[in-house]
């Protein structure tokens, strides 16, 4: 790559366990995040800047540089990562991920939001405020992007919330 390349590549990833099956639990959560986030910082020019997620599904807001083949890196994240688990948690039975994943590009402005996002996964499900955009994974359609700036997205996240609890909802 050449030394007078600049870039500002912030992504938003997601996969899924197969079946959805509740795989990532307690310790196993933590395990995993810690094995992507070395994996991912071992990657030259790779930033992670939080990982997330529920017991069927992660998240991971990261930085990449241009030269990067994003589909094969997502591809060993996801194969090693497997493999690493199966190695630790053999007891558990064989552990493995969805085909497919969800990618999201973001601007700076909107890295907060999502890291904020990706740190509250477990109660934006348990709550409804999930915003589709950053939870949709390969093969579901979603309506066109709006320009609205993901903070944006996040507000109505909270309003739909707020508006839920002031209608006696969960």
């Amino acid at each position: 790559m050449s030394r007078n390349c600049y870039w500002e590549i912030y992504l938003q990833i997601v996969w899924h366990t197969k079946g959805n099956f509740p795989f990532l639990v307690d310790a196993i959560e933590d395990r995993v995040h810690r094995f992507l986030k070395n994996r991912i910082c071992r990657t030259p020019g790779a930033y992670v800047y939080e990982t997330g997620g529920s017991e069927d599904h992660l998240h991971l807001a990261v930085s990449v540089p241009p030269t990067l083949l994003l589909s094969d890196w997502i591809g060993k994240l996801k194969g090693s990562s497997t493999h690493y688990l199966n190695q630790q948690f053999s007891g558990r039975g064989r552990m493995s991920w969805q085909d497919g994943y969800g990618v999201v590009s973001f601007g700076r402005k909107d890295l907060p939001f999502v890291c904020e996002y990706i740190r509250r996964q477990k109660e934006h499900h348990a709550r409804g405020t999930t915003i589709a955009r950053l939870e949709a994974v390969e093969g579901e359609r979603l309506k066109p992007v709006s320009r609205k700036p993901l903070e944006a997205a996040f507000d109505d996240s909270l309003d739909a919330l707020s508006t839920r609890r002031n209608d006696g909802g969960p």
